[in-house]
């Protein structure tokens, strides 16, 4: 996709208006602060990438959403090419009962350091896919422990709400319009990007880094 939504970032930089959908509108006065420290270095969220890198992107999606899908490849790319990228996953279940099935089982990947193979495992699968019978089968391909696994979702059932309360949270206060979101250094991007539409937000963000 290259049209890009460069939207009102938490920090109040804006980079253009190139809009693809309308942001749902909000009450700005009712909506939750925001704890910028929490929203970007939660330690019980996982994290991929670069954990020095120059940039950071906070994902923020769903299992259910076909444009969190589709994104998925060229993020990955842009975080393998790229090498100095942060990313921070912030699991947002909205859309299906299951999207929390998914996000609780992904979360609980993480107690085996598996997170990232569990997120991908489950953004590949199709939406016929998406039940029990079918996200286990993509995690075992995955080549996680499944019984591990679902000891873990119910030994850590506490930790795992608690970061998609907080996920939860830091959305409201972002104000944002649904998923995918993703957070590029100081700048809101609300939609689904190509690859090389993450190369050039990337590259503004850290031009605007320079010019600090």
């Amino acid at each position: 996709m290259h049209r890009r939504t460069f939207l009102r970032s938490a920090m109040g930089v804006s980079l253009g208006a190139v809009l693809t959908a309308p942001l749902a509108e909000e009450n700005s006065s009712a909506a939750p602060a925001l704890d910028v420290q929490a929203l970007l270095f939660d330690p019980d969220v996982p994290v991929g990438g670069n954990p020095a890198g120059d940039v950071t992107i906070v994902a923020f999606f769903d299992y259910n959403c076909g444009y969190c899908k589709g994104a998925t490849p060229a993020l990955a790319k842009l975080i393998k090419t790229d090498g100095k990228i942060r990313l921070v996953y912030k699991d947002w279940p909205i859309l299906h009962k299951s999207s929390v099935t998914a996000a609780r089982l992904a979360l609980a990947a993480k107690y085996q350091d598996r997170y990232e193979a569990a997120h991908h495992a489950l953004m590949g699968l199709q939406s016929r896919s998406m039940n029990e019978e079918g996200m286990s089968k993509a995690l075992k391909r995955a080549g996680l422990d499944l019984a591990r696994l679902n000891i873990d979702v119910d030994k850590h059932v506490e930790p795992i709400a608690g970061v998609l309360k907080r996920n939860n949270e830091q959305a409201k206060a972002l104000q944002l319009p649904g998923t995918p979101v993703y957070l590029v250094g100081p700048y809101k991007v609300a939609a689904a990007l190509d690859y090389q539409g993450f190369v050039d937000v990337v590259a503004d963000a850290r031009r605007r880094a320079a010019e600090r």
